[in-house]
């Protein structure tokens, strides 16, 4: 029932590209602080313009607490357009009804993925300094840390919810009701969503293959909302997910660079690809299995390729047309 309800809002394709071009405004809008401290790095000389193309040379233009703002700024102005412009007003759709099927939002969802993700990435992450310790060095100070901290903890929950707002949300929700199946919009967000993150300085120093875990992290986050009627637990995991890289490790070619408590000196490029392929088809589907057995999901074909039935037709309508 999570795409089908969107039927009892506003679903003409058409709104969906307005709402996208609301949200992309809002990103835009929010980047400003970013784009006008640029413009008087420019001013004073102390941008080499020859390097404008590298995303790793524009991000280390700025202290790196400053820069991890810049970089979130934008995100929370996409949600703020999407959720309160283009579905409130364009759509007239409530953002409970955005967000699940239940009657409120489920908190204790969100909670759970958050707190399962976190346990689990923060002890895998432990596991690989201890034994790969000349991998890392350790970068913790106070003061800078405690100031990641309150952006990150204030700002990456937004960046996270705008994309699972937009991916398993706006367009899980409208691209479902087009076609009136639930395997295009599971299969298009996913690509999408893997394909955005080209622009990462990751793919540069990892290789195309890094795409198999940003595309199967996709697919992860949609059969959640899919299987569980609602985007509850992928908000949960993605911020998650998300929280403890800011504030934890980092790397100079990685898109976070921050003032975490370590930080990866390891050479990218002997990460091998295991290391990417075992989160996407071994450490992913056993979180499916935690999440499974404690929400009772059934019916796994119907929930995530089955048809999008007409809610607003009579029962008696929508049996005829199984």
């Amino acid at each position: 029932m999570y795409i089908e309800q969107a039927q009892k809002n506003l679903t003409d394709w058409w709104r969906y590209f307005i709402g996208l071009a609301i949200a992309l405004a809002g990103v835009l809008v929010f980047s400003i602080p970013h784009t006008v401290a640029l413009i008087g790095k420019i001013a004073t000389g102390d941008v080499d313009m020859d390097k404008m193309q590298d995303t790793s040379y524009i991000m280390g233009l700025f202290e790196s607490n400053l820069n991890f703002l810049y970089i979130l700024l934008p995100f929370a102005g996409g949600l703020i357009f999407l959720l309160f412009i283009a579905v409130k007003f364009l759509h007239k759709q409530t953002i409970t009804n955005l967000t699940t099927s239940r009657a409120k939002i489920d908190w204790s969802r969100v909670a759970f993925a958050f707190i399962l993700w976190g346990v689990i990435s923060t002890i895998m992450t432990g596991i690989d300094i201890y034994f790969s310790p000349d991998d890392y060095v350790f970068n913790f100070k106070l003061n800078k840390f405690l100031i990641l901290a309150v952006i990150a903890i204030c700002l990456v929950p937004l960046q996270t919810s705008f994309e699972e707002y937009i991916f398993r949300g706006y367009l899980m929700q409208g691209i479902g009701n087009i076609f009136k199946n639930k395997w295009v919009p599971l299969i298009v967000t996913s690509i999408i969503f893997g394909l955005l993150h080209l622009a990462n300085p990751e793919v540069e120093k990892l290789g195309n293959i890094i795409m198999i875990y940003y595309i199967g992290t996709g697919f992860f986050l949609g059969i959640l909302t899919l299987m569980d009627d609602g985007m509850e637990l992928a908000l949960g995991f993605h911020a998650a997910n998300n929280l403890f890289t800011a504030l934890l490790v980092t790397a100079d070619w990685t898109a976070f660079q921050t003032h975490s408590v370590y930080k990866s000196i390891a050479d990218p490029s002997t990460m091998g690809a295991s290391e990417i392929i075992v989160p996407v088809f071994v450490i992913f589907p056993i979180l499916l299995f935690i999440f499974s057995k404690k929400y009772n999901w059934n019916n796994w074909f119907n929930k995530l390729a089955g048809p999008v039935k007409d809610i607003s037709a009579p029962e008696d309508d929508i049996w005829s047309k199984r």
